[in-house]
């Protein structure tokens, strides 16, 4: 049926295409973005669920290479139609709009070219963890909505087939990941598999069922999924974890560059530009990691002189990475820092922001049976109209690993000021387009995170010289990606090459430096866009306070930055420049 309707829509669309341009060029543009909308919507049951249709919530992605190609072709209509419309005819606010909806388009464009869907996997995330993300954003309120929940259990062999179909065409190709890589993801599915480790969550969405659902009917549909788990679930993913052991792993490349795959080298630079939303080239990207680097390891040495250690840097890393008053003894007491961190910041936001959000946020521990392979923390987006509050996931496997001292740097980039506060601005934006309210630049996403640890140094979040050098650290990290991803990417680097930056210049312990390195090889490009979009905020920032003087408020020019959700580095640019103009001409 699917194919059936994109049929239609696409043979619509270009009959409509070719037509003359109607008057209103403003109409032209919502048909479009509401056509872009329903095919997204049909593409992709699981946001469809949750925008309330009902016939979605049983389904999942179809990911099969007839699927993929015709949302490419479509793709490539819905591009050309927008290249056509007289965007001097657009209001302002669609003008907004129709960058956006090209920022989305020309990058699905771009993205076409290269099979993707080959490689649907990172080191710790991917089509064998996307279940698991599934179902605990999903909240199952009726009886109807705990069948359906069943029923999508019983589609996963269909969607792991598929999965094993893309990744064995990519293997052919050489369009594929890295041996290490399908090693990392091969040990998560084992995890996964061990006992009953992922009943619990596939289970978690009957938490949501109300008290007037009757006790049977709570255990029909646990059994139900526990029968779909144990006849449907579980076998696919032992099935796949087999393919990927028996026929993906000898035949899997040994070199971590992606340059060294058919098509590479255009794959990495489109990938540079997509997640930076600039025109850099990989070798600009990477001396201005070099110059990052240097300029904070001179903050570093400023720091460690305020602690009092007499040390050099890679004794003072030492003490950081061994010391035990740095690190957690229990889980608990992990996840209860984080938690104090948390409340801590959001006392003081109504001093920095004047517009407030309504979602609140919770602070979880990552789901254990990803967490080895997990980054550091993440936020996962909530959902005001299911009822779904921001998750700040806080990893608390290995906490030798998870110095205390990194605790408000990462509170405030995952959850407030950083990844909660501007998600939730996103989701209630008003009067706009609802691609908008979902959608996620990169480099605005991250850059944003970013930019909000230093300005954690304004909030007061640093009590001690430790916790400002895990803000540093962090810092590092993030310019370290610059030299890492380019280099293992574009200049042929070795793993050992690679980690060198972060081992030397930074505090992070070692288990993250392995696993972040691994992400930078298995995700090319998406380290960029973190350093590259807070700079711009900053230099934005600074740009305003001199040119306003006295006018300049830092509570609306962070609402301003926030107001229209994620944007592009150079719509960014353009907004702060006119904010500037309206402010100067206020008396």
């Amino acid at each position: 049926m699917k194919q059936v309707f994109i049929g239609i829509l696409v043979a619509g669309f270009i009959a409509f295409g070719a037509s003359a341009v109607r008057a209103d060029a403003n109409e032209d543009l919502h048909a479009l973005i509401e056509q872009v909308r329903a095919l997204d919507l049909a593409n992709d049951p699981v946001s469809a669920g949750q925008e309330g249709d009902a016939a979605a919530l049983s389904k999942l992605p179809d990911i099969s290479a007839g699927s993929t190609a015709a949302e490419a072709t479509q793709a490539k209509v819905f591009a050309d139609r927008l290249q056509n419309l007289p965007r001097g005819e657009l209001t302002a606010a669609n003008q907004i709009n129709a960058d956006l909806l090209d920022f989305v388009l020309q990058s699905r464009v771009a993205g076409s070219e290269f099979d993707q869907a080959a490689m649907p996997f990172t080191n710790d995330s991917g089509f064998h963890t996307y279940l698991d993300y599934v179902a605990r954003s999903t909240r199952v309120t009726n009886v109807s909505e705990g069948e359906a929940w069943i029923a999508r259990l019983n589609q996963v062999p269909e969607f792991l087939s598929a999965h094993r179909t893309n990744i064995a065409r990519g293997l052919k190709s050489g369009f594929a990941q890295p041996k290490m890589i399908v090693q990392s993801v091969a040990q998560t599915m084992s995890d996964q598999l061990e006992g009953e480790a992922m009943l619990p969550s596939l289970l978690a969405p009957l938490d949501a069922l109300p008290a007037s659902v009757s006790e049977a009917d709570k255990a029909r549909l646990r059994a139900g999924i526990e029968q779909a788990f144990a006849e449907a679930v579980r076998p696919a993913f032992a099935q796949t974890l087999t393919f990927l052991q028996d026929e993906v792993l000898p035949k899997s490349r040994d070199s971590i560059g992606i340059s060294d795959v058919p098509g590479g080298r255009e794959y990495y630079e489109s990938r540079v530009k997509y997640f930076t939303t600039t025109n850099m080239s990989a070798a600009e990207v990477h001396e201005l990691g070099k110059s990052e680097v240097a300029r904070i390891r001179a903050e570093m040495e400023v720091v460690i002189e305020q602690s009092g250690f007499t040390g050099s840097f890679a004794e003072f890393l030492q003490f950081l990475r061994t010391d035990p008053q740095f690190y957690a003894k229990t889980e608990q007491e992990l996840l209860m820092r984080a938690s104090f961190i948390a409340k801590q910041v959001d006392d003081k936001m109504p001093q920095f922001f004047g517009f407030l959000p309504r979602l609140p946020y919770g602070v979880r521990p990552v789901p254990a049976a990803i967490a080895p392979h997990y980054t550091t923390a993440r936020y996962w987006p909530g959902d005001s109209k299911t009822g779904r509050a921001g998750g700040y996931m806080v990893n608390t496997y290995d906490l030798k690993s998870r110095p205390l001292y990194e605790l408000p740097a990462l509170t405030m980039h995952e959850a407030v000021p950083g990844h909660h506060h501007q998600f939730a601005i996103a989701e209630e934006l008003k009067d706009v387009p609802a691609f908008r309210n979902d959608l996620y630049v990169v480099a605005f996403g991250e850059g944003w995170g970013l930019y909000t640890e230093k300005l954690g140094v304004e909030m007061g979040m640093y009590k001690t010289p430790y916790e400002n050098f895990g803000r540093l650290t962090y810092e590092m990290w993030r310019a370290c990606r610059l030299v890492m991803d380019t280099g293992i990417h574009a200049f042929g680097w070795t793993k050992d090459q690679a980690k060198a930056c972060l081992i030397d210049n930074s505090a992070l312990a070692l288990h993250n430096i392995e696993t972040e390195t691994n992400r930078y090889i298995s995700w090319p490009g998406q380290a960029l866009g973190y350093k590259i979009g807070e700079l711009t905020i900053w230099r934005l920032r600074h740009k305003a306070e001199a040119e306003l003087g006295g006018k300049f408020d830092l509570r609306a020019f962070h609402d301003e930055v926030l107001k229209d959700g994620s944007v592009t580095l150079t719509m960014l640019e353009s907004k702060i420049d006119r904010w500037i103009a309206e402010v100067e001409a206020k008396e």
